[in-house]
């Protein structure tokens, strides 16, 4: 495998989010690699960080800053545990070099705008199994970022999904 590759992740903290973070862990991770977590927040109640990162996003932030309560606070992000910990082992057994990415907006958008901005070699998303009339109404996420995406994407399904 080509090593130093920028490989994104997208997590809104779902199950299918943490499905396809472990996937993407488990499948292509390699020493020497950065993950990007990339985190999309709608519009925010404050609109002064909405306005100063809408374009760019938020600064690249260290998996060890993502960790401090304080960091998260900033950027109003919740702490989820299970993430955390599964970062944390991934960038001390694998040798990874992990940061996150947050981004205000359209997550379809934010998504692909990531791809470019941070230069990624590959994207991994999980997909939350809507139904096809929820998809035609609400609009995919992954579909739309399958489509207008400019590398390559990963769809991890929940396997729980179609069983009934």
């Amino acid at each position: 495998m080509a090593k130093d590759r920028k490989i994104g992740v997208a997590m809104d903290f779902s199950k299918s989010s943490k499905m396809a973070l472990k996937w993407a862990i488990d499948n292509l991770a390699d020493k020497g690699d950065t993950f990007y977590i990339i985190h999309t927040k709608s519009n925010s109640i404050d609109e002064s960080k909405s306005q100063l990162w809408a374009k760019s996003g938020s600064p690249l932030i260290p998996l060890a800053e993502f960790r401090e309560p304080e960091v998260m606070n900033k950027y109003d992000v919740k702490i989820d545990i299970e993430v955390l910990d599964i970062l944390d082992t991934a960038a001390r057994q694998k040798e990874i070099y992990i940061v996150t990415k947050l981004y205000w907006g359209d997550a379809r958008e934010k998504l692909c705008e990531a791809i470019e901005d941070l230069k990624l070699d590959s994207l991994v998303m999980g997909s939350r199994g809507l139904s096809t009339i929820k998809r035609i109404i609400l609009g995919s996420v992954t579909n739309y970022v399958m489509t207008n995406a400019t590398c390559p994407v990963t769809i991890v399904k929940d396997p729980d999904f179609h069983r009934h």
